[in-house]
């Protein structure tokens, strides 16, 4: 979409996490950054960033928006249904947001990428749901451990670190391909923009001629915080 991100509606689970509270898994993004907007309901973002842990309130008409290195969880108080905003569209489905997992789990490529994948769309939808959210608590157990004493509040400085190493090691070798990813969306819009600017300091209307409406469309799947409909763009006649 415009700018190179991705657009997605999201309804965030309503299960309970092995912690008592209802909501998504606990992830970090290494290079992408998320806005969530809220349509309706209420709700939290449970964060861990450069200040700390922190609990940010979600009500209607509220957007949040966390950079690289921000783990966050999106728990669900009430029906809470948001829109979510992704630059570099495509990283996150080629393995930019990782799962605070337990370090044993990040420490091994395959058993990550065993606790992170879910049954293909052609699986029931029951088995996909019941997958996503024991990967859900499997996240959740992991999250806990970057705290003292495992309870939100104070975060264990040593096991934060731990975590973003094991983070940076699982996915460092995918920074070739998500270079030719950003390329082609966020860097492509980039390169669009300053061709358009030039058109205007020479005073030629001609690009103008090539503008066209879209119509987006939709595409559910179970995401790590809800059941997402991710919008993509289709052209309209």
């Amino acid at each position: 979409m415009p700018g190179g991100i991705s657009v997605s509606e999201l309804k965030v689970y309503e299960s309970v996490a092995p912690d008592g509270l209802r909501g998504g898994s606990p992830h970090m993004h290494l290079v992408a950054s998320e806005a969530y907007l809220v349509v309706s309901g209420t709700g939290e973002i449970h964060s861990i960033d450069a200040d700390g842990w922190r609990v940010t309130e979600l009500a209607p008409g509220d957007t949040v928006w966390f950079e690289p290195g921000v783990i966050h969880r999106a728990v669900n108080r009430d029906r809470l249904h948001l829109r979510v905003v992704m630059s570099h569209a495509g990283l996150p489905e080629a393995g930019d947001a990782v799962m605070t997992f337990s370090d044993s789990v990040l420490a091994d490529p395959e058993r990550y990428a065993a606790a992170a994948v879910l049954p293909g769309a052609d699986a029931p939808d029951s088995e996909r749901l019941a997958a996503a959210e024991r990967r859900r608590d499997q996240a959740v157990a992991g999250y806990q451990d970057l705290f003292q004493a495992g309870r939100p509040g104070v975060v264990d400085d040593v096991a934060l670190a731990a975590f973003r190493r094991r983070a940076v090691d699982l996915v460092a070798g995918r920074a070739e391909e998500w270079r030719r990813i950003h390329d082609a969306t966020t860097g492509r819009a980039a390169s669009t923009a300053l061709g358009y600017l030039e058109h205007l300091v020479n005073r030629d209307a001609s690009y103008l001629d090539h503008g066209r409406i879209a119509r987006a469309a939709t595409t559910p799947a179970y995401g790590m915080c809800g059941t997402l409909v991710t919008v993509t763009k289709e052209g309209l006649s």
